[in-house]
Parts: structure tokens; C-alpha cells; sequence
């Protein structure tokens, strides 16, 4: 079997068996493409240790981070697996090669300041503009990724309850809270935008031809109000995503808490903010103190 018959195997196995999402099946079918085009080897079984250790080179002189390169070494060694678990291969030849350490980055948020600027930037009476302010509120007070809000349905929706119900990663499903600005933001959005096609489409987010918002018209929508309310940052909706769990933590909530609203699977995965708020006790310690 040829490396494309093996990556299309594998691909429909994710989506089928794994339940990955749209945005992984996508990347991993990037990923092995990638390797295909560089390999001058035809088959799987002809893909050894020293062809992946050649294709991370070729990686590296690209300029890809370690982060990236880490990630697509993640992929082949998924994509060996499961050629092993199907007897294509005889064994993994990605299964030895170390990670890249990861540069530790901290994750860029929002100060609470800049936040309500966002926010008030998108203060209008439209139609368009009400289903704007509904979705940065909702972004900022649930920590929901774009994916999962433009996902979400009327029927997710519970308005007067303050809950959302969230379809994550692995079409795992968790309830998470929205604050009263959110609440009432939703509230007059849907009294602005609902009618017979809106209702009829079921989507909670909809654009001016009431069908389903997309990841990419979110990030149109958030940048026209980061320049609106002249932020001097790069923001996307995963700032917002930041800002919450870092606000979150700020004000003393705890770490397991926070995990279980952002949907991480891992508790190690919600630890960086604690980084991020250490950080910022230490300034206002070096600041404030008259011995520090």
C-alpha cells in the first residue's frame, strides 16, 4: 500500500473511530502530506527511524518552531500506530525519536481594562452590533474556544439559567457558566437578530444570511473591535480565552475549578496560568515593597 492509501486509511479511522475533530483530521492530513512530499520513499514500510529523523531536519531548516515540530511528530508516530496496529508495518519508526523541548511560553491575555474597552467598543444598536457584543461576552465570560462557540445551537442556550451546554474536544460535552453581561448581551441579540429563518437554521450565532458564524468570521468580527478600541495588541479569540482562565486565578479561584470550565483534559495543561499570575505577584511584590 502506497504512503497516500496509508494516510487515507488513517484519516478516515480518525474521523470514524477516534471522533477527532474537524480541525485535528484537517492538520494531520497537512502533516502527512507534508512528509510525503519531502520522503522519496513510496510505501510505509519503506519509512524508517533515518527518514523521520530527515524529515525533522528539513523541519528545522524551514524555521518551524519546536512547538510545530513537536506536534507533527505527534502525528507520525499516531499515523505509525495505527499501521502497526493493522499490520502495514512491522513496528514504529517514530516511536524513539525524543520531543523537542518546548519553548515555554506564556499565554498572552487581556487586562481587565482592556477587556471592557473590547467590550464597550462593541456597544451599538443593530442588529449586527448586538449579535457582536453577545458573542465577545460570551468568548470573555465562558472561556469557550471559537470552535465550540460557533457550534453552539439556540437549544445550548439556557439564557435565564445562566448555563451553557458545550460540545469540547472528542465531542465531550461539559456545561459551563456565563455571567449576567452575557446573559443579557444573548438576551437582546436574539430579540434583535430571531426570526422564522434564524429559528429555522438552530445555530445561536448567525451571520447576515442567518446561517452559522465560522471560526474565521469570528476573528474578522474581534478585529475590528480590537482596532475600535485601539488595543496596542495581537488578540484572537484565544486571548480572550487566556484572559478568562488568568482573571479567573487572579481573583482566587482554583486551578481544578478553572480546568474544568476551560475542558482540559489534563490538569497540566490549565498549570501555565499559574505561571502567568506568579508573574504578576512578583511585579506588584517588586513594585510595592520597600525591600524587594
Amino acid at each position: 500500500m502506497n504512503l497516500e492509501k496509508s494516510r487515507d486509511q488513517f484519516l478516515l479511522y480518525l474521523q470514524g473511530e477516534k471522533n477527532a475533530s474537524p480541525h485535528t483530521v484537517k492538520n494531520y492530513g497537512v502533516d502527512l502530506a507534508e512528509l510525503i512530499g519531502v520522503t522519496d520513499k513510496k510505501t510505509a514500510q519503506e519509512v524508517d527511524y533515518i527518514e523521520i529523523r530527515k524529515f525533522l531536519a528539513h523541519l528545522k531548516e524551514k524555521g518551524y518552531s519546536k512547538s510545530t515540530i513537536s506536534r507533527k511528530l505527534a502525528c507520525l508516530r499516531s499515523f505509525f500506530k495505527f499501521l502497526t496496529r493493522e499490520n502495514i508495518v512491522s513496528n514504529n519508526p517514530a516511536v524513539g525519536i525524543a520531543t523537542p523541548k518546548r519553548e515555554k511560553k506564556l499565554p498572552a491575555f487581556l487586562e481587565i481594562k482592556e477587556i471592557e474597552s473590547l467590550l464597550d467598543a462593541a456597544a451599538g444598536v443593530t442588529a449586527a452590533s448586538k449579535r457582536d457584543r453577545a458573542l465577545l461576552e460570551t468568548l470573555y465570560s465562558s472561556g469557550i474556544r471559537v470552535s465550540e462557540l460557533v457550534g453552539l445551537n439556540i437549544e445550548d442556550a439556557d439564557v435565564l439559567g445562566g448555563v451553557l451546554r458545550i460540545r469540547g474536544k472528542g465531542k465531550k460535552e461539559r456545561m459551563v457558566p456565563i455571567g449576567r453581561p452575557a446573559q443579557e448581551a444573548i438576551q437582546e441579540y436574539l430579540e434583535k437578530w430571531a426570526n422564522d429563518k434564524g429559528k429555522a437554521n438552530g445555530a445561536l450565532f448567525l451571520n447576515k444570511n442567518f446561517t452559522r458564524l465560522t471560526d474565521r468570521s469570528v476573528r474578522r468580527i474581534l478585529l475590528k473591535y480590537v482596532r475600535k478600541a485601539s488595543l496596542q495588541k495581537d488578540v484572537s479569540p484565544h486571548t480572550l480565552r487566556h484572559s478568562f482562565a488568568t482573571h479567573l486565578l487572579d481573583r482566587g479561584a482554583d486551578l481544578r475549578s478553572v480546568q474544568e470550565l476551560l475542558g482540559h483534559e489534563s490538569l497540566s495543561t490549565t498549570q501555565i496560568y499559574t505561571h502567568v499570575t506568579t508573574k504578576r505577584l512578583k511585579e506588584v511584590y517588586e513594585k510595592v515593597h520597600p525591600r524587594a
